[in-house]
């Protein structure tokens, strides 16, 4: 009976044991899902008809040049701030959008159907 005994208990510590794992794997898996979602519901907006837009590393034309997008090209804007005016087909405005790490365009140029922030302010 001993021997009966001892084995249960290693079966109840294997299946714990795999219990454990299971449960930490979903919870990876459903981060990385959440993660993908979020990307994959991510906003883009379009710059306007016919425009090449510049890409800058900051808030306003003194900063670097980094890229030009193409006409036609849509953007996420994951964060806004306020930065140099700027005037474009969609009105004159001091808004920035953030559309990568440390990327901005200005959102005289982005039809977001909107004159204010349309995302949060970054940090």
């Amino acid at each position: 009976m001993a021997v009966e005994e001892a084995r249960e208990a290693e079966a109840a510590e294997g299946a714990a044991a795999t219990a454990s794992e299971s449960a930490s794997a979903p919870v990876s898996a459903s981060a990385s899902a959440e993660a993908a979602a979020a990307v994959a519901a991510q906003t883009l907006y379009s710059i306007a008809p016919g425009y090449t837009l510049n890409v800058r590393s900051g808030p306003g034309t003194q900063y670097r040049l980094i890229r030009t997008l193409a006409p036609g090209s849509r953007v996420p804007i994951f964060c806004q701030r306020p930065g140099e005016t700027i005037s474009g087909p969609y009105g004159t405005t001091k808004i920035w959008d953030n559309i990568e790490v440390g990327e901005y365009v200005s959102d005289a140029y982005v039809h977001t159907g909107s004159d204010g922030y349309v995302a949060s302010r970054c940090a």
